[in-house]
């Protein structure tokens, strides 16, 4: 991803150079022929397109803005209740994710996610143990973490 990404910066940078002018709309015309270059020979690179990732990742933040918000919105519910009814608990989730970057990157959007929080990482880095302010079914909760954000992740690292 990294050199096709550096590879489309100096087709960019080529076509200033060529067409003689430094101007935004030129490399910006510069970088989408530099796009278009690369997509035409992306079989010659042993990754796939970097424009997939870029996009994979756009998407992975608008997961957890989604979630952000709902999740706010949830502990306000909570929070402005005149009477507490919360069922907290700490469940395990069995994750997918292998490598440590990836799994970094699901605790950290598990613990920014008001309500929730990573409290530990099982020794073979399988399980996260998580707890919940709130955990009526687990099987949910479960579920549509695999669902959101492993799954985005996922989408993320091929």
């Amino acid at each position: 991803m990294a050199f096709q990404l550096l590879l489309n910066f100096l087709i960019s940078f080529v076509w200033m150079f060529l067409k003689g002018s430094f101007a935004p709309d030129t490399f910006l015309i510069g970088f989408i022929i530099g796009l278009m270059l690369i997509y035409i020979t992306r079989r010659f690179f042993t990754d796939k397109f970097y424009l997939y990732r870029v996009v994979s990742i756009i998407k992975l933040l608008g997961i957890f803005l989604r979630e952000l918000v709902l999740s706010n919105i949830a502990v306000l519910k909570i929070i402005l209740r005149p009477r507490l009814r919360v069922t907290p608990g700490i469940f395990a989730l069995e994750t997918a994710l292998t490598k440590n970057w990836e799994i970094t990157i699901l605790c950290n959007l598990i613990t920014l996610t008001p309500g929730t929080l990573v409290v530990d990482i099982s020794e073979d880095n399988k399980i996260l143990y998580i707890h919940a302010m709130d955990i009526r079914d687990k099987e949910a909760t479960i579920s549509s973490i695999k669902n959101s954000f492993e799954k985005a992740i996922q989408e993320v690292s091929l």
